[in-house]
């Protein structure tokens, strides 16, 4: 620890929230800057992966729910491959986005929540995503309706947007997947 770095509060809830919410131990964490030096959407991102787990370390919960970061996280793992320590670092950013989602505080950023939302109910509700009704469902809660008007347009001429949705059988599955994840989240 450096002269400047301030020292670790000896009891940090946020800490413990987290590692209990992930199941992953980022108390091993020895700031070697292996997952930001691999992340490809770094240059992006307000906070680098590492300063996310050293801000858990000093228990600074709002700035990490509030950091675009935990939404930029593309969830690719590189970070975790990279990791000497094995901390599963994708499944930590999964864990924050949760956590800020039920944190009541407002996001870093703004429509990546909201999407995130729209994906998972797209998800939920037919078993796999349906282009088309995620992109509807998520302009009805942005209300952005034009935005991406000409791209969308694109996309479905040529024929990456289906009007309707393929048949998919593991849709009874997928629904208890959500269903028990939500039971557990309950608890």
């Amino acid at each position: 620890m450096s002269m400047n770095e301030p020292a670790m509060p000896l009891e940090n809830s946020f800490l413990e929230e987290v590692i209990k919410e992930s199941k992953v131990d980022i108390r091993a964490c020895y700031q070697c800057q292996k997952c930001s030096a691999g992340c490809p959407v770094v240059s992006a991102m307000d906070i680098l992966p590492n300063q996310v787990i050293r801000q858990i370390q000093y228990g600074r919960r709002e700035k990490v729910l509030t950091s675009g970061s935990i939404w930029i996280c593309a969830s690719c793992h590189t970070c975790s491959v990279r990791c000497p320590n094995d901390i599963d670092f994708a499944k930590v950013m999964d864990s924050l986005r949760h956590l800020a989602l039920h944190s009541g505080m407002n996001a870093g950023e703004k429509e990546i929540p909201v999407f995130h939302k729209a994906f998972l109910d797209s998800i939920k509700s037919a078993g796999r995503i349906h282009e088309l009704s995620l992109i509807l469902r998520f302009k009805l809660k942005t209300r952005n309706f034009l935005k991406d008007a000409g791209l969308g347009w694109q996309m479905f001429r040529r024929g990456k947007i289906k009007v309707l949705p393929q048949s998919f059988t593991g849709g009874k599955e997928v629904k208890e997947i959500f269903n028990a994840y939500e039971k557990g989240a309950t608890r």
